[in-house]
């Protein structure tokens, strides 16, 4: 099976490739920029068509949630009108799409877990951007998995573990929100997810799934006590550690708004692929380990 990936140096598509290292039969091929650019869609087709996909996994994204804000058009092209065009190609090669989406596109006022028909109220463009991206996705290919998740870490990229990390070598303490709650969730975790995923859409021609899933990490916490967990785990294998300071959304004043609650539901994912994501603990311990072992 080859699947194909947009972007080449996200969390996911970077860890595409280490998750399919321990499956046979599976090859992951990475196009981005310049040859795929999603802000323009006259790219887009000829890229994924010459990787030869049996499934397309869109994972590029514009994803600078502050930034957004002073450029909606940017994100609205590359997140919507894009995604869309990704979703168009695969169908038009005739293979299944696999679209990342997110947490945001709820306005975190729920008093529990978010599931996947709970109506969506978006705070920012970012949100708005993806939450459009959706609906070009499912209007565009029928063969559709919409996998909204949230507060992704990974060794790749930019994310909250690394910040922390690099925080706790420079000073003894930190300022750390405590009232926004979501589960973290590794991209690692995500990866195997989707090759699971992507095995039953080859194997299973009368596939009937076709739709939106929530997929992030299994538990919950909110940022000061996921950032209390980096840091034990990086004390015990001898990295940078730092006092927590739990502060307020209010203390630390963004452009973009973020939902309070980003809790996901992720029942329907694991009934129908069989398959559960592991405790957040479990696989924020792996990344920070991976991490401090460069």
């Amino acid at each position: 099976m080859r699947l194909v990936v947009t972007g080449r140096d996200g969390q996911v598509a970077s860890s595409l490739p280490e998750a399919g290292k321990a499956r046979d039969g599976i090859e992951v091929a990475a196009v981005g920029r310049p040859t795929l650019d999603l802000a323009r869609p006259d790219t887009v087709f000829d890229a994924i068509a010459a990787a030869r996909p049996d499934v397309v996994v869109s994972a590029a994204a514009y994803t600078a949630v502050d930034q957004a804000e002073d450029q909606p058009e940017l994100a609205f092209a590359v997140n919507a009108v894009g995604a869309g065009k990704v979703a168009e190609a695969a169908a038009r090669l005739g293979v299944p799409v696999i679209h990342l989406s997110t947490d945001y596109v709820f306005d975190g006022s729920k008093d529990g877990a978010y599931v996947e028909t709970d109506t969506t109220a978006p705070l920012g463009v970012y949100g708005a951007s993806k939450l459009a991206g959706e609906q070009a996705v499912a209007a565009l290919n029928p063969r559709h998995l919409i996998l909204r998740t949230a507060w992704v870490y990974s060794p790749f990229g930019k994310n909250f573990v690394k910040t922390m990390l690099r925080l706790a070598g420079d000073r003894d303490e930190i300022a750390v929100v405590a009232d926004q709650w979501g589960n973290p969730t590794s991209a690692l975790d995500i990866a195997d997810a989707i090759l699971h995923a992507a095995a039953m859409l080859r194997d299973d021609k009368a596939f009937d799934g076709y739709g939106i899933y929530h997929l992030a990490g299994t538990g919950e916490t909110n940022w000061s006590g996921f950032a209390r967990h980096i840091l034990d785990t990086s004390a015990r294998y001898g990295g940078p550690t730092a006092r927590v300071r739990d502060i307020a959304t209010v203390d630390y004043p963004t452009k973009a708004r973020r939902p309070a609650n980003s809790r996901l539901s992720t029942a329907k994912f694991a009934a129908a692929f069989a398959s559960t994501v592991p405790d957040w603990r479990q696989s924020t311990g792996l990344v920070v380990h991976g991490i401090l072992q460069g």
